[in-house]
């Protein structure tokens, strides 16, 4: 018995040792309603000049079984942000649409790519619920 256990420890630790060298993993939970979209990440390079640096390239790398990823371009305003007292950046919004018909969990995956090499795993857990089922979103 103590040497199946040590064999799944191995199993389910050496992955994230390994990838916590060049990945790092972030584990997220968001609810969403069926049919519209919400958001899941803003994505930017943002300096400690307060200028924007390259934009993060973002891969889909595990697909959701009921529902859509989309990234649009956008524009970050903001005052008193970290040292920045105003700064107007570009950045790269993700949103999830979940099937018109699904209610459940989904899950799916983006891998974020930073300019500095840096790499960084979104996993996402999906709620999907109707808010008339009574529950709120």
């Amino acid at each position: 018995m103590r040497r199946c256990w040590l064999a799944v420890l191995l199993v389910v630790c050496a992955p994230s040792l390994v990838a916590g060298a060049q990945e790092n993993l972030v584990e997220r939970q968001i609810k969403a309603a069926p049919g519209r979209d919400v958001r899941v990440g803003i994505y930017s390079d943002i300096r400690p000049d307060c200028t924007s640096g390259p934009l993060p390239a973002i891969r889909l790398s595990a697909a959701p079984a009921h529902g859509t990823v989309t990234v649009k371009r956008g524009k970050f305003k903001a005052t008193n942000f970290k040292q920045c007292l105003a700064i107007d950046v570009p950045v790269f919004v993700a949103f999830y649409r979940a099937n018109n018909s699904f209610n459940g969990d989904d899950e799916f995956e983006l891998e974020i790519s930073f300019p500095t090499g840096r790499k960084q795993i979104q996993h996402i857990r999906v709620n999907v619920s109707n808010p008339g089922n009574g529950q709120s979103i």
